[in-house]
């Protein structure tokens, strides 16, 4: 399959275009964040929201330019975000003293109340992750509740990296339709 072609049937919401994509540009859009970052966990994570945000948007895709460059100018754009928001979350967390040496050392950790809100949306998580084909609610739980690698998850279900990588995807994407419904 050609490039093209697989961009054209993506476009139609074929699966197997997705996945010819997601293989084809895996490496260069982790390794470009894997340079930037130099961590492999957030390098993944952001990757797996360029290719979420690509294929969500993939009828905006204008094919003057190479598909390549527009992934690594998605996954640039978003590394750039990530960076505003933790940066604008540490300016709020300072002080607006005068005189700016003392800083206010907010106690983060949770109040009683918190807990409550928080195992109760666990527990609706853990309901609307049940809604879920079963092999989305296996990847789901190796990866956010095991904690287990990609290369983890492939050997427990004995399929290969990239194939883990799109179901999570997917899986992730249902979920947060449901959670949406809800």
């Amino acid at each position: 399959m050609e490039i093209t072609e697989a961009i054209n049937r993506a476009k139609k919401n074929d699966q197997k275009a997705f996945n010819f994509l997601l293989n084809k540009f895996w490496d260069s859009v982790y390794g470009f964040q894997l340079k930037r970052i130099e961590n492999e966990n957030q390098a993944e994570d952001i990757s797996i929201r360029t290719f979420s945000k690509a294929f969500d948007k993939i009828d905006t895709y204008n094919e003057d330019y190479k598909f390549g460059t527009w992934l690594i100018t998605i996954s640039k754009n978003i590394h750039i975000d990530l960076l505003r928001k933790e940066k604008s979350s540490i300016r709020s967390k300072m002080s607006n003293a005068e005189d700016h040496s003392n800083y206010d050392i907010l106690d983060e950790s949770p109040s009683a109340e918190d807990k409550i809100i928080t195992e109760q949306n666990l527990a609706q998580l853990l309901r609307d992750i049940k809604k879920l084909k079963p092999h989305y609610q296996e990847v789901i739980n190796l990866r956010y509740f095991q904690e287990l690698s990609y290369k983890e998850i492939s050997e427990e279900i004995n399929e290969s990296i990239n194939n883990v990588k799109v179901k999570l995807l997917r899986a992730k994407k249902l979920l947060a339709e449901i959670i949406q419904k809800n």
